[in-house]
């Protein structure tokens, strides 16, 4: 009822006319502005349905449509990357520096903003703020293991696979973990198909739960559609790539992975020692008491739940609202572990709308305009005869 009062406060305000004398009028212009004033008293009485989500839409791209938006994709997926830091050493002086990593971020958006212009392409949105790659440029380069958190209700939505690319540009010898959070939502027939997946792409991977691992810390029993008895029972046939690590675990293996790495730095192959030799200077990286592992992701897919459930404590930042992170941050596990958080970023990609990163949780939901495109989203997702049970 008060919103029904509003909107029809709201109709009349937008009816206010400049005041003038209407002293001569005919049957007809009165019998119509009559007509008209009733129209609009009687739309806002009675509101038209909000209809939020279509059952019945034609959700599906027609598969000619979709084979050609392929191609496009396919012909201009190597444009679609993330800002490179420029070159830089020591001897720069900050302004120097600066303008380079502008002047480099600017190609990187005029790049982005001619994908945009192909009819065929549809370009999700990303972050745009210099500021925010340049936390990514510095976790990339200090990190030995990169850990990217995916959300394992839809891992391959989170990933992107250029950050990968762009963490062995800087050293051949950094990897990439992918770390599928929130993975107790999952039952294990699930985690079995993802985890063949993965192996079948070459892909790094570990199944983890920064709530589960969190309750494990404070003493609480998990409240979640997979009872503890259920994910204990699978964990008998688990193997370890379907198991969910708990945090000693996690960061046993962490551990072992940026040693395994780091001493393959400290080795020079044949072509570092021929180049050293050469220019009188090792190609070494500097000996670091610590191996430093890296984490990075979309926001909102847990990551710094993650951070304070290995950490052991609230070192981050939690909200509902993405991005809550904003500048990267260490933390020392151990003697001989650090870790390196990264604020939350968006990655350009391909084919997903808006809407989808809203259903997602990548973008706020405090700033979308329009809902029935998000829960369009979320009701394509579940098969009709599905939603017709609830």
């Amino acid at each position: 009822m008060v919103q029904q009062s509003k909107d029809k406060t709201r109709a009349l305000r937008h009816e206010r006319r400049v005041l003038e004398s209407v002293t001569d009028v005919t049957d007809i212009d009165a019998v119509l502005q009559q007509a008209d004033e009733a129209d609009k008293l009687y739309s806002a009485d009675n509101p038209v349905p909000d209809l939020l989500v279509n059952m019945d839409s034609l959700v599906e791209v027609p598969p000619e449509e979709r084979r050609r938006q392929q191609q496009q994709e396919a012909l201009h997926i190597g444009s679609l990357r993330v800002p490179r830091r420029p070159a830089w050493n020591d001897r720069m002086s900050v302004e120097e520096l600066d303008t380079n990593e502008k002047r480099a971020f600017l190609e990187w958006r005029r790049g982005l903003a001619k994908l945009e212009e192909n009819e065929k392409l549809i370009l999700t949105p990303f972050e745009k703020n210099l500021d925010i790659w340049r936390q990514l440029w510095r976790v990339l380069e200090r990190s030995d293991l990169l850990v990217m958190v995916v959300d394992a209700r839809d891992p391959l939505f989170y990933r992107c696979p250029d950050v990968e690319a762009y963490a062995q540009e800087i050293d051949e010898h950094k990897r990439t973990l992918l770390l599928v959070n929130k993975a107790d939502l999952l039952p294990f027939t699930v985690r079995q198909k993802w985890a063949n997946y993965f192996n079948s792409h070459g892909i790094l991977f570990l199944f983890w739960s920064a709530k589960a691992a969190t309750a494990v810390l404070e003493g609480k029993k998990l409240n979640s559609r997979w009872e503890e008895d259920e994910i204990s029972r699978e964990s008998t046939h688990a193997d370890a790539d379907t198991k969910i690590y708990g945090r000693d675990e996690l960061l046993a293996r962490l551990q072992m992975e940026a040693e395994t790495i780091a001493a393959c730095r400290r080795v020079p192959n044949d072509k570092e020692t021929q180049e050293g030799n050469s220019s009188g200077s090792s190609t070494t990286h500097p000996i670091s008491k610590h191996v430093i592992v890296g984490f990075i992701g979309y926001p909102n897919v847990g990551k710094s739940s993650t951070i304070n459930a290995l950490v052991g404590g609230k070192k981050t930042g939690v909200t509902s609202t993405p991005g809550k992170t904003k500048h990267f941050q260490t933390l020392i596990i151990s003697d001989d572990l650090m870790l390196c958080d990264c604020p939350g970023l968006v990655f350009p990609s391909f084919s997903s709308s808006r809407y989808e990163m809203v259903a997602s949780g990548v973008l706020p939901i405090d700033r979308m305009t329009q809902r029935r495109e998000a829960v369009q989203v979320v009701a394509n997702r579940v098969p009709r005869d599905v939603l017709e049970k609830v």
